[in-house]
């Protein structure tokens, strides 16, 4: 991830001055955003770029790359706002370090990853700090990208920050073993009332936490000090001039904004070595066993390895779009199963959804790691994978949004791009709004009383707005829909990343203007199951040392939470499938980083695995069947299937099957068309696997039989003409 940002380093030193506003790490950015986790953060504008030498008049051109290597020595005044000097280049030296040290004679490696302050893997024991202002910023707090609660001065602040009065803080991290620290990452303070960033700060060393030495210019001996931050959310890199062997690192803030407080967010990247006197404990080992691309994949890398796994199982697989992005990137779809490209009768269609924001790229990952399992793995006869492919059809969308997603990888990740580059689409729509709003005019209906009998409760229509040309909606959006309306699909999950926790419908709250409010919907149950049953199997999430990732602690409630409950989304995918569809979907919030680095991709798939599997066996929960018509038996499309004591219904297949989801127990079911006489039958749900079969057989009504002899120009018979009277007789 880190080679293209080296050969940038050795290039001519030009560019705006590094404490200008408005630059990002590589290249111009837009303004800063502030996003509590899961809430709407504000679109990005796009900026003019500026004119070479315009930079606080410190510049001449442009710089793609904001990659510092310092030699100069830069003196500046506490607590003054000052810009750093430009860039100046440094070649790659060899890693020094006092008496008693380890030593490593090797050149820098800038594509070290990262510690793991971000992803939680360092833990708060670890980090330690000179002063704090109160717990909320204490040292735990100045990880990369993790953001506040809506609340200044809480347990769950955005930063590190020093007391005002301490004149030498510092910030300090303990790899726990001996390290190669290649470079540090920086923010500034995430809030949503202040502003607080440091501008400046030194790098120390140490493998006691007592003896330490700096990064020092080697033409005047003395301590480096590097630039850092000129707003709150646009990470900063620095890399070391040369990297240093240790186990302790020490960031010392020189300069912050005036009037503001030495606040920090940070990332390290550093790269494990080995230790000669086997003084420090191995780190434990993160990996998987399974012979996978553990890689991010851009658009192009997408496509080709979707075509390889197709080409290695081309009896279980088929690629199909279902659309294009804005900027014509078509929406792939990797179909799995036993009869690819047909629709089975009374088999099931799942889907995963991924990449819906572009920034949050693990789900894409997960996706394209999971249909290379399924491909291998049915190769080798696994009996879990063989009856998942011959018992439903599953869909794969890796990447919903791929305009963001390129974003996101040109900023090379999460470290660089910031909490909500990336997200949104080029149209600046963040697609999980972007669904038609079903719930409102159902709750309309509801209060007024028309729901079900004159508005149903299901398959909502859109609302005419929604439908006309002019419409804010994303062609991924529409593409989306149009796909969820070609497959009669039962369950879903949409792949999200940020947080650690699963969340189920409703997402939008009942109440106007109410940003966050319990709000479940009539299948309550169906929901929670599904998603403890993620939860339940996400190792992650059941990892009861973890600490929280941002401002709120899920593990608190099974690690699930209704979606309105958390934050108000209107407009949601989820939402919208339950409403206008059969579809059962959730929101899986898969870790704390939304991008994280390649090296954690392969502990991300063990994380999820398990729990990408089962929740696709949910399926197979609650009753199944097909509605057959008696005289002809075959089955009658658009039948509804209604559960007494559940206000929604769902409606089969053209072919007359249907699924519905239920947790375990007795229902009473009934099954009605047009035209057709409604059966009632009592079907049951147990705890083992399902699902239970609930067939209906339906009698078409006396008029729609006269309806059918109309039209085929046949004579009515005697009987039906003689209960055609007695009709008519009762009605006079």
């Amino acid at each position: 991830m880190w080679a293209l940002l080296l050969l940038f380093a050795f290039a001519p030193a030009v560019g705006p001055a590094l404490g200008a506003p408005g630059n990002s790490v590589l290249g111009l950015a837009p303004p800063a955003t502030t996003e509590v986790p899961g809430s709407i953060p504000t679109p990005p504008s796009r900026p003019a770029q500026l004119p070479a030498g315009t930079a606080n008049g410190t510049s001449e051109q442009h710089v793609r790359i904001r990659v510092i290597k310092k030699k100069k020595i830069i003196m500046k005044k506490r607590r003054k706002l000052t810009h750093p000097t430009p860039l100046v280049t440094a070649k790659p030296l060899v890693t020094s370090s006092p008496g008693g040290s380890l030593n490593s004679h090797e050149k820098q490696e800038p594509g070290c990853p990262p510690l793991g302050l971000e992803s939680l893997r360092v833990s708060d024991s670890r980090l330690e700090a000179s002063s704090s202002q109160s717990f909320g910023l204490g040292p735990h707090r100045g990880r990369l990208n993790i953001q506040s609660g809506l609340e200044d001065g809480d347990l769950y602040d955005g930063a590190w920050c020093a007391e005002e009065q301490d004149a030498n803080p510092w910030f300090q991290v303990d790899a726990g073993h001996p390290t190669r620290f290649s470079g540090v990452i920086t923010q500034g303070r995430n809030s949503v009332w202040r502003y607080d960033w440091v501008t400046s700060y030194k790098v120390q060393f140490s493998n006691d936490s007592r003896t330490w030495w700096g990064s020092r210019n080697h033409s005047s001996g003395m301590d480096l000090v590097f630039p850092a931050n000129s707003d709150p959310e646009t990470p900063v890199l620095n890399l070391l001039p040369e990297p240093q062997v240790a186990r302790f690192i020490r960031l010392l803030p020189q300069t912050w904004l005036q009037g503001g407080a030495s606040c920090l967010r940070a990332e390290i990247l550093a790269c494990p070595v080995s230790d000669p006197n086997d003084l420090f404990l191995e780190a434990p080992a993160w990996g998987s066993s399974d012979p996978l691309d553990f890689r991010h994949h851009n658009y192009k890398a997408m496509r080709k390895l979707m075509k390889q796994v197709n080409e290695q199982c081309p009896n279980i697989t088929r690629i199909y779009s279902i659309g294009k992005s804005y900027q014509g990137l078509k929406l792939y779809v990797m179909e799995m199963s036993d009869q690819p490209g047909e629709h089975e009768l009374g088999e099931p269609e799942v889907r995963y959804v991924a990449g819906m924001h572009g920034n949050e790229a693990l789900g894409r990952e997960l996706l394209l790691l999971l249909m290379q399992f399924l491909c291998h793995e049915f190769l080798r006869g696994n009996p879990r994978v063989t009856r998942l492919l011959t018992e439903m059809r599953i869909h794969l969308l890796p990447s919903m949004n791929p305009d963001g997603y390129e974003i996101a990888y040109r900023r090379q990740g999460s470290e660089l791009v910031g909490w909500a580059e990336g997200r949104w689409n080029i149209q600046s729509i963040d697609l999980n709004h972007n669904f038609a709003d079903l719930n409102t005019p159902l709750w309309e209906a509801q209060d007024e009383g028309q729901v079900p009998h004159i508005v149903p409760n299901h398959h909502v229509p859109l609302p005419t707005y929604y439908t006309l040309p002019n419409a804010t909606v994303a062609p991924e959006t529409r593409a989306v829909i149009e796909w969820m309306k070609r497959i009669p699909f039962v369950l879903s999950a949409n792949l999200h990343g940020g947080e650690l926790v699963v969340s189920y419908p409703f997402d939008m709250t009942r109440s106007p203007w109410a940003a966050r409010e319990l709000t479940p919907t009539p299948d309550d149950a169906v929901f929670r199951w599904l998603s403890t049953v993620y939860a339940g199997s996400n190792l992650a999430m059941q990892d009861t040392s973890r600490r929280p990732c941002h401002s709120q602690d899920f593990s608190m409630y099974g690690n699930i939470i209704n979606g309105a409950d958390w934050h108000t989304v209107p407009g949601s995918m989820n939402d919208f499938s339950y409403l206008h569809t059969n579809c059962f979907e959730v929101t899986v919030e898969l870790s704390c980083d939304k991008f994280p680095h390649e090296s954690e991709l392969p502990q991300e798939w063990e994380n999820n695995k398990d729990a990408l599997l089962t929740y696709l066996e949910q399926v197979r929960m609650g009753i199944a069947g097909v509605v057959r018509d008696k005289d002809t038996e075959l089955g009658i499309a658009d039948a509804v299937i209604a559960v007494d004591g559940i206000n929604h219904d769902v409606t089969t297949a053209w072919g007359g099957d249907y699924w519905r989801l239920l947790t375990p127990g007795d229902y009473m079911v009934t099954a009605s068309a047009e035209g057709y006489h409604s059966v009632t039958r009592s079907c049951r749900v147990t705890f083992e696997e399902g699902p239970f079969p609930c067939n209906f057989v339906l009698t078409k009504t006396p008029k729609q039989r006269l309806r059918e002899l109309l039209a085929a120009g046949a004579k009515v018979p005697p009987d039906l003409r003689r209960r055609l009277e007695r009709l008519r007789g009762q009605k006079d």
